[in-house]
């Protein structure tokens, strides 16, 4: 039985849902005023060791991938173990949230309802592209913004606070962006599976320029947060940390616009990879440099 469970394991996909910090790193840089270390540190935990590894083994118990998945090449076969880990880390997610306070542990259950309507059969979001790609950039982008900011005893003026929501627009508009690209080495198997994804109905090369002008969107939105709180350094401190992230992107799709093979797996995780270690590098720095 143990074994069972081992071998279900790495389809919850831990290491994978670090690639998610940038947002709740985000959060702590946005706040004006103080906040809770010792909660920031229990948010994370919540967040990136419990909550998303659950919605991750929850689609993946669904989608049933025999090719690669986000942060797995060669995904193990789906067992009814995988379930019952999903339901013992959701319930470790809303036991630690509940400890942090009340209100953040009523964000984490709509997240994690949220996720299982994305994923499960008989609501199957997924097979939507327009609605499933607008669940995931408003619950993955300002929903998990805020709930971050929740979780670490924001107060009501510090949450809607306006530039703070304009910053909780940003990480939508960039998870939008940068969505559509983890869908572009899928599209045999979502088509196989029935699932239309945005990626999938936008093609390779309109995969890539959807992605470009979201994450276009995203920077100008950015910006102009900055200049309406009068921050300029953390504006400086961005534009230097993704100037890797803009290479990469820029070579990646000029690959693909002359081969559309290299929209595989590999090219995609190292995207990941890399926009999530700069741009949380770029948060922290924000963090660091108050």
């Amino acid at each position: 039985m143990l074994t069972a469970y081992k071998k279900a394991l790495p389809l919850l996909r831990i290491p994978f849902s670090i690639y998610l910090m940038p947002v709740f790193w985000f959060g702590l840089s946005a706040l004006r005023g103080p906040w809770s270390g010792w909660r920031a540190l229990g948010v994370f935990v919540v967040l990136h060791l419990l909550a998303y590894p659950a919605s991750n083994g929850y689609n993946s118990y669904y989608d049933k991938d025999e090719g690669s998945i986000g942060g797995l090449k060669t995904p193990p076969k789906v067992t009814p173990e995988l379930l019952h880990l999903v339901w013992a880390f959701d319930a470790l997610a809303v036991a630690g949230a509940t400890l942090l306070s009340l209100p953040f542990a009523a964000l984490v259950v709509i997240y994690l309802l949220i996720s299982k309507a994305y994923s499960y059969e008989g609501i199957r979001l997924k097979k939507y592209p327009l609605l499933s790609t607008l669940v995931v950039v408003i619950f993955q982008g300002a929903f998990t913004l805020l709930m971050t900011q929740v979780g670490v005893g924001a107060t009501t003026a510090q949450l809607f606070e306006k530039s703070n929501l304009l910053l909780a627009l940003v990480s939508t508009l960039f998870l939008c962006g940068s969505y559509p690209l983890t869908q572009v080495y899928q599209h045999e198997e979502d088509a196989r599976r029935g699932d239309r994804t945005l990626s999938l109905r936008l093609g390779i090369r309109g995969t890539f320029i959807f992605a470009a002008v979201g994450l276009l969107a995203g920077a100008a939105a950015l910006g102009l947060a900055y200049w309406l709180r009068q921050e300029i350094r953390p504006l400086l401190i961005f534009l230097v940390a993704t100037g890797p992230v803009v290479a990469l992107f820029g070579r990646w799709a000029w690959l693909v616009w002359h081969d559309e093979t290299a929209a595989d797996f590999e090219h995609t995780m190292r995207m990941n990879q890399v926009s999530s270690l700069c741009l949380s590098a770029a948060f922290i720095t924000m963090l660091l440099w108050r």
